[in-house]
């Protein structure tokens, strides 16, 4: 991480500060695959599909730490088995008060998945090909507590989940970059 970025993280806000894997891998068919969660209901982001990740600690010593940190506690994913390809641009949620920065990552995927039974609901590994569909994006009209008024908001489908909100908004940029090839997955 740079120094201007562990500056910036440092000088935090208010705001809660957690850190997110963008997971990525290919499949036994050589097809580029993204590692989602579906996070348990309950807590600020009950239900949603997410990338793994959370707060930070006191202990982490850097934002990728905790990202590492929280993953492997998530899905079991130890940090031996993850290669940083990109820091991604931190990103603000709109309801819950949290900054996040997120990294993208090269996964050695563990023969078995381990979700935390009491925060992931499911682990989720969605082909790039499907995202990229047209058919895979959507909109819906929402409203939250925070917000003065509903307002459509972009989405896109994984099987019978959305994914909306700031994990959307990581990725929709991304996405594209993925399926062209800029990094080496």
């Amino acid at each position: 991480m740079s120094e201007s970025r562990l500056a910036r993280v440092l000088a935090a806000d208010g705001k809660t500060e957690a850190a997110v894997l963008v997971p990525v891998f290919r499949d036994a068919a050589g097809e580029p695959v993204l590692v989602l969660v579906r996070r348990r209901e309950g807590g600020d982001h009950g239900g949603q599909i997410a990338f793994p990740g959370g707060k930070r600690e006191a202990g982490d010593g850097s934002m990728l730490a905790a990202a590492l940190r929280e993953t492997e506690e998530e899905i079991g994913v130890s940090p031996d088995r993850v290669e940083v390809l990109a820091d991604l641009p931190e990103v603000e949620t709109r309801t819950t008060g949290y900054r996040v920065f997120p990294f993208l990552v090269r996964v050695a995927p563990p023969s078995r998945w381990r979700p935390a039974e009491a925060e992931i609901a499911e682990v989720l590994e969605v082909r790039l090909e499907d995202l990229a569909r047209p058919e895979a994006r959507g909109r819906a009209v929402e409203a939250f507590p925070t917000w003065p008024e509903p307002r459509e908001v972009p989405f896109f489908r994984v099987g019978r989940h959305r994914l909306w909100g700031l994990t959307y908004r990581i990725l929709e940029p991304l996405l594209p970059k993925l399926v062209a090839g800029e990094w080496r997955i």
